[in-house]
């Protein structure tokens, strides 16, 4: 062989391998797990398992999406939380996210809270809201629930997207109207806060949150490896709070890398993923 055909052999190996890892990096979804330690923690809840969807933008991962039904399902969740974008602006399908949900909520109770892209359909959402609701799924907007387990409680709060302030919220930061919402609803247990966006942390650390669960950064959409990701909504470029855990006080949030993607519509070493959470009373 010549040292052209090889310099050509080589060139297509590695554009064929460049291929094959994008095609595997956004059409396989891993699973993430992490384990939250508390004193504060219910002894009815040690073991508790959460199993967070975010970001889903109306993806598609095998015939009704059997594949990321099949992922939560070996989750083996106690409940199910999802945090915003369920839908997608830009491409907006109903049917393929009321699909997910009503195979969802037969592995596990859901709690939905709404993300800027539910705030962008418009009046589109208020009937999308109306039909989860309809498939029994807890839409939390600005309010909390109890979760009981023998007699013991933990408290979920469902924050809505600062988005949907429309332009009465031109003025002021997505903190500040996130802190206004967690100021009306109460703080007196373990507590469980949904919220979709990351940038937010130091307002739910200062509201007093145990665990909160956010999305919207995409993981960055692309990741270097050991540096994190490039670009995220209302972050800029090289966002603080990409995906993870990110720890203060008493407070750890997680934050998803999410399922879908909306106007970059490739992520790269940037997989799909669902993350659950343990819950363990120290």
């Amino acid at each position: 062989m010549t040292k052209k055909r090889k310099k050509w052999s080589l060139l297509f190996l590695v554009i064929a391998f460049i291929i094959v890892w994008l095609i595997w990096g956004n059409k396989t979804i891993a699973t993430t797990e992490y384990t939250i330690e508390s004193d504060y923690l219910p002894k009815a809840f040690d073991g508790y398992r959460i199993t967070q969807i975010s970001d889903f933008h109306n993806a598609n991962f095998g015939k009704e999406n059997e594949k990321l039904l099949d992922k939560i399902q070996k989750a083996n969740p106690d409940i199910i939380v999802l945090t915003g974008d369920l839908i997608d602006s830009n491409h907006t399908d109903k049917a393929v996210a009321l699909e997910l949900i009503k195979n969802a909520v037969q592995i596990a109770p859901c709690y939905f809270v709404t993300g800027n892209h539910e705030a962008w359909v418009g009046i589109t959402y208020t009937a999308f809201e109306k039909e989860l609701q309809l498939l029994d799924v807890k839409v939390l907007r600005n309010e909390a629930e109890d979760i009981a387990i023998n007699g013991e409680t933990i408290q979920i709060i469902g924050l809505d997207d600062p988005a949907f302030a429309g332009e009465a919220g031109e003025y002021l930061s997505s903190s500040e109207i996130i802190a206004d919402e967690l100021s009306r609803i109460r703080h007196d247990a373990f507590t469980i806060l949904l919220s979709h966006r990351p940038e937010a942390f130091s307002t739910y650390v200062q509201a007093g949150a145990d665990l909160v669960f956010s999305g919207h950064a995409h993981g960055g959409q692309f990741r270097i490896p050991f540096v994190g990701g490039i670009v995220a909504p209302d972050q800029g470029f090289f966002p603080t709070y990409d995906a993870g855990i990110f720890e203060k006080g008493k407070t750890s949030m997680i934050v998803s890398r999410g399922i879908g993607n909306s106007i970059i519509p490739l992520r790269i070493n940037n997989r799909p993923e669902i993350v659950t959470v343990v819950l363990e009373r120290k």
